[in-house]
């Protein structure tokens, strides 16, 4: 397949053709392999996982009880189907240390894998970000209520830490109907029983949280940090 010239022989030109034409697919190949890889870092960025928590994943939570083992399968199932069950959300009650931020930032790191975009926040933190546009302010109150109904996933921790101003469980259920009528998945943690969390989120949010196929994981066992102390 070579040809000769008056200077001399060339190389294979069919040989060559190919050589380039898998030059050009590993050159697309990897361009593509960079575009993914900073499309994951920007949704990882985006999310907001405190660095306390940015080892955690569903892979890595213990299991030494039944119930910790049935909270697993099912932040597993959420997450394998979470591309199926669109605006299912969850709710994680109970104890403190009892691993459910553990659980909720492994499913918002796995649905992040699958270029879904997750966010955690705690209440307090969801609730000032908003308040925040009262006074001077580059955005808007609407803006700042879209930021936190857009993502795919939000994470709101620290449920009813304290009993808010009816302002401010307006602005809660501002987020979460936001969330429920654009079909948007909400996990909430708190450490507070059902029954005080459904007083202090009103029955209203609860049935917007539950419907479709949304679940209640109580968390009931001992403290994973009072037992490593």
């Amino acid at each position: 397949m070579a040809k000769k010239y008056r200077y001399g022989w060339s190389g294979c030109m069919a040989c060559l053709d190919e050589a380039q034409r898998l030059e050009n697919e590993q050159r697309a190949r990897q361009q593509q392999a960079d575009w993914e890889r900073a499309r994951l870092q920007n949704l990882f960025n985006r999310a907001a996982i405190p660095p306390r928590f940015e080892d955690r994943s569903l892979e890595n939570y213990a299991t030494e009880l039944d119930g910790q083992a049935k909270a697993l399968r099912i932040a597993k199932q959420y997450a394998d189907t979470f591309d199926e069950n669109e605006g299912v959300s969850l709710i994680f009650c109970g104890g403190v240390g009892s691993g459910k931020t553990h659980l909720a930032i492994g499913i918002a790191k796995q649905i992040m894998q699958g270029y879904r975009s997750a966010l955690f926040m705690s209440v307090m933190g969801a609730v000032r970000s908003v308040k925040e546009t009262w006074r001077d302010s580059d955005i808007s109150e609407r803006k700042a209520l879209q930021n936190l109904i857009e993502p795919d996933l939000l994470i709101l921790d620290e449920v009813g830490v304290q009993f808010g101003s009816d302002t401010e469980k307006l602005i809660l259920f501002e987020i979460i109907n936001g969330r429920y009528e654009n079909r948007r998945s909400t996990i909430l943690i708190s450490n507070l029983a059902m029954d005080k969390l459904t007083e202090y989120l009103g029955e209203r949010v609860v049935d917007r949280l539950r419907e479709g196929g949304g679940k209640l994981v109580v968390f009931d066992w001992p403290s994973y940090r009072k037992r490593a102390a």
